[in-house]
């Protein structure tokens, strides 16, 4: 089973005809620590010419991802909902919070994106809260995105 790991990475960037120092956040499927830091350099070193390091990975605690299609939805949203329980055997209802995380191009579109993938939820939710993401990209697992290294290596 897959996880989802959030890498930060520090490489020289040009910006405005400048090399500033930037460290950027993606998040990637890997199976394991290891498996993230080795598909995150195989992802962005295609982009990165010079020295880069990897200065951060942890775990995300994201429940759901909504990606979307579109060139426009540049941008991740952090969604924290509160889904209603029943407990029935207190006869109350509980609030879970769940982090989210929706690509889209503004807060209202996320939100539209947020509430079209939970359509399908039995139990109602309140959003509680939309704020930009500082992940720039997701590299969602795929066959080719596989890393393998035979023994003799």
């Amino acid at each position: 089973m897959e996880q989802k790991y959030e890498c930060r990475i520090r490489y020289d960037k040009n910006i405005d005809g400048k090399m500033k120092k930037v460290t950027e956040a993606y998040l990637v499927d890997a199976l394991s620590y290891t498996e993230a830091e080795a598909r995150i350099i195989k992802e962005q070193c295609q982009y990165i010419g010079g020295e880069y390091q990897i200065t951060n990975i942890k775990r995300a605690k994201y429940a759901e991802l909504f990606p979307s299609q579109l060139d426009s939805d540049d941008r991740w949203y952090n969604c924290k909902i509160h889904i209603m329980l029943l407990d029935e055997a207190k006869g109350v209802e509980k609030k879970v919070a769940q982090m989210l995380l929706v690509q889209a191009s503004s807060v209202e579109t996320a939100i539209k994106y947020l509430n079209e993938g939970m359509k399908g939820t039995l139990s109602d939710y309140v959003i509680v809260a939309v704020s930009e993401s500082a992940i720039v990209d997701f590299y969602p697992y795929t066959p080719d995105s596989v890393i393998v290294k035979s023994i003799e290596e």
